[in-house]
């Protein structure tokens, strides 16, 4: 079946010469005024692309994109006018113009092409909407219809409703906080407090302090009446603590004790105060491997790990990139004010093409970048930052592992070009995030702690 297109123009000769022009590819509908367009989107919900002329009679073409992305917010529009300046362009694409097209129409082929991207773009989009219309509630924060993601929502449906302590594993940047939230969120404890903690956030004596609280006096310095720690604040709800690798074994005991006793004795007390609490813990750490070592407690894992639930690399669902890219850039647009509204197919190839060792965190970061960055309507080869585009690791996977360092799973260069690549991107990221561990952290998709030690290994901390 053709796509339905609608021609709006009070130039009866371009109006019809347009819609014999496209009749070999589309269904074509034509309007003389926006009145009448309005109505003709009304009356065919399958309208896929209303091209419009900006000055009618009347309701002006900018007015009918509203009016339609109103009626149907993924009918794409592409504009023609004769005088688009920057102003009438920017506030054109927030109300969700997709294209303009110069007038007078001359290269009916390149318009066509035009038309081509905005039907991708809104079908992309669409795609995304039906996603979340389908994961409903609180699963429409994730975005992905692979198997490995539709494993995931799996899990946590059927999960979510009980009582059981959940292990989230997968790699830094993957949404394990997110399953964490869903898991609370879709619980008959969804009413009570989600209380999320870092653990590699704080060191060992603050991470007790904050975990189990403390008594009147144990510190000095310290609250008069002493403090509730977080399971005391999750009482009734669901406590995440993140990354519980990096948890000391003093406070892996005072953990396993909480969890047996379902009671917590605040630090300088002696008194077990009862905590109705549901545990969920992440980490991208091997903890079998550190059980191995003698840096986890082995009837702590078994206590941790009820149910597993992993959350994949990006790499091994690379066909959910374009629907994280059209959600990405959509939202980025928004906060930025940005009149971005679509990426070229050339640009979206070399996203789905490179690895992502920061995973979906990663592009995220890589798809804002562009869109503030951007110099036109849609994204293109030209956006996409040097250390996505140049990457000297093309066909290889970096990713955080046990150790916490950047190491290669499968590469062909050798070890000091690795060290140099390496030494390369945390470099740029910090000299972008203007020296702030955390933000290239965040960006590269690793740990603030892994970047300290190797600015320790480099001399330069």
């Amino acid at each position: 079946m053709k796509p339905k297109i609608l021609i709006v123009d009070d130039e009866k000769p371009l109006r019809d010469m347009l819609a014999k022009w496209f009749a070999k590819t589309y269904d074509c509908q034509t309007a003389p005024d926006a009145e009448t367009a309005q109505a003709v989107i009304r009356e065919t919900p399958d309208l896929a692309l209303v091209l419009t002329d900006f000055k009618m009679p009347g309701m002006s073409g900018l007015d009918l994109a509203r009016a339609a992305k109103k009626a149907s917010p993924n009918l794409a529009v592409i504009i023609l006018t004769a005088h688009a300046d920057v102003n009438l362009v920017i506030e054109a694409m927030r109300n969700g113009v997709d294209d303009f097209f110069q007038k007078p129409v001359t290269d009916l082929s390149q318009l066509e092409l035009r038309i081509q991207k905005a039907l991708r773009t809104a079908a992309l989009e669409k795609e995304v909407s039906d996603l979340k219309t389908k994961l409903g509630g609180e699963l429409e924060n994730f975005t992905g219809k692979s198997p490995a993601m539709e494993k995931v929502y799996a899990l946590i449906r059927k999960v979510a409703p009980t009582n059981a302590t959940v292990l989230v594993q997968g790699p830094s940047g993957t949404g394990k906080e997110l399953v964490a939230r869903a898991l609370h969120n879709l619980s008959p404890r969804a009413n009570r407090p989600f209380v999320a903690v870092e653990c590699s956030a704080m060191s060992k004596d603050l991470l007790a302090s904050e975990l189990f609280g403390y008594a009147p006096g144990t510190f000095t310095g310290g609250l008069k009446d002493g403090k509730a720690g977080c399971f005391e604040a999750a009482d009734g709800g669901t406590l995440f603590l993140d990354e519980i690798g990096e948890l000391d074994l003093d406070t892996q005991v005072k953990l396993l004790r909480a969890i047996e006793s379902r009671s917590v004795v605040r630090l300088g007390s002696s008194a077990a105060v009862p905590v109705d609490f549901r545990l969920v813990t992440a980490t991208n750490r091997n903890l079998p491997k550190m059980m191995a070592e003698g840096l986890f407690r082995e009837d702590l894992y078994y206590r941790l790990n009820v149910i597993d639930i992993h959350t994949p690399a990006l790499k091994d669902h690379k066909e959910d990139i374009a629907l994280l890219v059209a959600r990405f850039l959509k939202e980025s647009a928004a906060q930025n004010g940005s009149a971005v509204t679509g990426i070229e197919p050339a640009a979206l190839k070399k996203l789905e093409d490179y690895d992502w060792p920061g995973n979906v965190r990663q592009l995220r970061n890589v798809v804002e970048k562009m869109v503030v960055l951007a110099s036109g309507s849609k994204l293109t080869v030209e956006d996409i930052p040097l250390e996505v585009a140049g990457s000297q690791v093309s066909g290889s996977t970096f990713k955080e592992p046990e150790t916490g360092n950047l190491q290669p799973e499968t590469c062909n260069l050798q070890p000091e070009t690795l060290s140099a690549n390496e030494r390369a991107q945390i470099l740029a990221a910090l000299e972008r995030c203007r020296g702030n561990k955390s933000k290239a952290a965040d960006e590269l998709g690793i740990s603030r702690r892994t970047i300290h030690r190797k600015l320790k290994e480099w001399g330069l901390a």
